[in-house]
């Protein structure tokens, strides 16, 4: 029996009201994840991935507003607690890091001083206990010299080591669940390697719950167990990493893993083109009825434009598209 689910979005729609009526970025989102399981969530640029990040740890910037669903942490309804309590939830119960550590960080304090203060936010232990355990956090995430790097500021740290302090920040209190968003996106792929590592071994050793964000199919590929590939604010297709990667169902997802280059492809053989998607992600403000996809889709018929499709299983993975009804 698999384990009950560490954290568990239902129906999420998060909403922009405008003048001209209200934009849904994020419309009817479900998924779920398991203790020590790390969910990859990809897509295009607006597809709604961080969005659904921010939704979750409570982040929103407003106007964007949680219109409907639930939010369940640990089986507790967290998308409508009153903001300080959501704070003190932030960092004790769920981590988060960035795309640019140098958001997370500030400039006038040590990285020591700022990894204390958390802990003491969170955990009761005095100034020393803290301290010891920044060192140890330091140590493991890797920061070389910990007990002489504690004292220096986010300046003096290359990009790579300011992303594992943050890293350290996120993990300080130990949280159940981690919300990484874009990650690896600023660091060199040596260093990126590196940090994939780390959270996976948070995951292993911790039982931590990681909601990995990104647009890049080789950190998915390298780290997640599952997979849910966003497409205009919906999930198009979710399931087991490998077989999304290798035996994608929802024509989307196909486009997407025949755009990506495959080393060793057969240079200069005709069929090692690339697949182009025809057409572009609709704007917020002109999402098609039915399904989102159908205007670009090469497989679409005519209940595709008329009717939404549901998440439908399809194989060991479930695609939101006809072909599978």
């Amino acid at each position: 029996m698999s384990p009950a689910p560490l954290l568990e979005v239902r129906d999420l729609r998060v909403e922009f009201p405008t003048r001209r009526g209200t934009l849904v970025a994020v419309d009817g989102v479900s998924f779920a994840i398991e203790p020590g399981e790390v969910l990859g969530v990809v897509g295009e640029s607006g597809a709604g991935k961080s969005l659904t990040g921010m939704a979750v740890i409570g982040l929103l910037e407003p106007p964007g507003r949680i219109g409907a669903g639930e939010i369940l942490l640990e089986g507790r309804r967290i998308d409508r607690l009153p903001a300080e309590e959501m704070r003190r939830l932030r960092g004790r119960r769920i981590g988060a890091i960035f795309q640019d550590p140098l958001t997370s960080l500030n400039p006038l304090y040590t990285v020591g001083d700022q990894l204390v203060e958390t802990i003491r936010t969170h955990l009761e232990l005095d100034r020393g206990q803290a301290r010891r355990r920044a060192l140890q956090l330091l140590d493991e995430v890797g920061i070389p010299a910990p007990g002489a790097r504690i004292d220096h500021y986010p300046h003096q740290f290359s990009g790579g080591m300011r992303q594992r302090v943050v890293i350290a920040l996120a993990v300080a209190a130990g949280p159940r669940l981690i919300i990484a968003d874009e990650p690896t996106t600023a660091l060199d792929v040596s260093i990126q390697a590196q940090i994939i590592a780390l959270l996976k071994m948070l995951a292993r050793e911790h039982g931590t719950a990681v909601m990995l964000i990104t647009h890049d199919m080789g950190v998915i590929a390298e780290t997640a167990h599952r997979v849910a590939v966003m497409y205009a604010g919906r999930i198009a297709e979710i399931g087991p990493v490998r077989e999304v990667l290798q035996a994608p169902r929802h024509p989307y997802t196909v486009g997407l893993m025949g755009s990506i280059p495959r080393l060793g492809a057969g240079a200069g053989k005709r069929h090692a083109r690339l697949v182009q998607i025809e057409g572009a992600m609709p704007r917020l403000n002109a999402i098609p009825p039915g399904c989102a996809f159908h205007p670009r889709c090469p497989r679409r018929f005519e209940r595709c434009g008329a009717e939404r499709p549901e998440l439908l299983p399809a194989g060991a993975a479930r695609a939101s598209c006809w072909l599978y009804g």
